[in-house]
């Protein structure tokens, strides 16, 4: 149960994105009632997540989906987990992958992993933490990989995944059960 409750009133256009939020993921999440607390923040995350990043170039769907679940594990966010690694078989990651992702094997050990890949699970993992752990030679070595565009995307997918992460832990959302079961560890990716 989250450490706050749901108001008992709330406008109807944020009563219109809960049933938006609910059709989409087929949850009645609380992250969003919980927001109508205060409606701009309602309806500032609902035109953030409206807006999330899309497959384009080098950044595919999997990435993205990596991307996610990599931030998701760097902050130890058990509603991210969740619903961050929701069908995620069905892009092909394996649980050596997730394995990789939350330190237990090292990236470079996985050989399903792209080189490209493996450099944005380290730059995203690195963007979640504080201080940022992000190096001018990891740029370099990102630009020879991505475009200017496609390194918006993922640190914009990943400030996105650290946004939604502090504001459900710091409210004590628990996980939605998008997933059976939800484990983590925190740990930087290695290798």
């Amino acid at each position: 149960m989250a450490w706050l409750d749901v108001p008992k009133k709330m406008a109807w256009f944020l009563r219109l994105g809960i049933w938006a939020a609910r059709r989409e993921t087929k949850k009645d999440l609380l992250p969003p009632r919980l927001l109508a607390w205060y409606p701009r923040a309602a309806v500032g995350a609902g035109v953030m997540e409206g807006l999330a990043a899309k497959p384009e170039g080098r950044v595919t769907e999997r990435l993205l989906k990596l991307v996610r679940m990599q931030v998701s594990l760097a902050v130890a966010c058990p509603f991210c987990i969740d619903m961050n690694s929701f069908e995620c078989e069905q892009l092909g990651i394996t649980l050596e992958e997730v394995q990789a992702m939350q330190g237990i094997t090292p990236l470079e050990a996985v050989n399903s992993f792209s080189i490209a890949e493996r450099l944005a699970l380290r730059y995203v993992w690195g963007v979640s933490q504080t201080p940022l752990q992000v190096s001018q030679a990891q740029m370099e070595t990102l630009k020879a990989h991505f475009n200017e565009r496609e390194l918006v995307l993922l640190v914009s997918t990943a400030a996105q995944v650290n946004y939604w992460a502090r504001l459900i832990q710091s409210l004590g959302v628990p996980p939605a059960g998008f997933s059976p079961q939800c484990s983590w560890v925190k740990g930087p990716p290695t290798g």
